[in-house]
């Protein structure tokens, strides 16, 4: 559980790296898209089931959100 809580955390921060090189209006594009996506989709699921995995990565992302944002969380 470990080696893998490890690798997603690894490959977020790459991510991250990634998102240095981009754009501003990039980036507000692909949060754009990816807020309709959780739209649709909260429309087709009733309750999401996220394993301990997802559950740790948006506990410790949702700390740096600030108050506002932390409300429309999914848990």
């Amino acid at each position: 559980m470990l080696v893998r809580l490890l690798y997603l955390t690894l490959i977020r921060v790459f991510g991250w790296l990634v998102l240095l090189g981009r754009s501003q209006a990039s980036k507000d594009v692909e949060i754009m898209v990816l807020r309709h996506e959780v739209a649709v989709l909260k429309r087709r699921v009733v309750r999401p089931k996220p394993d301990w995995a997802d559950r740790a990565l948006l506990a410790a992302l949702a700390r740096v959100l600030p108050t506002v944002l932390r409300a429309h969380r999914l848990t």
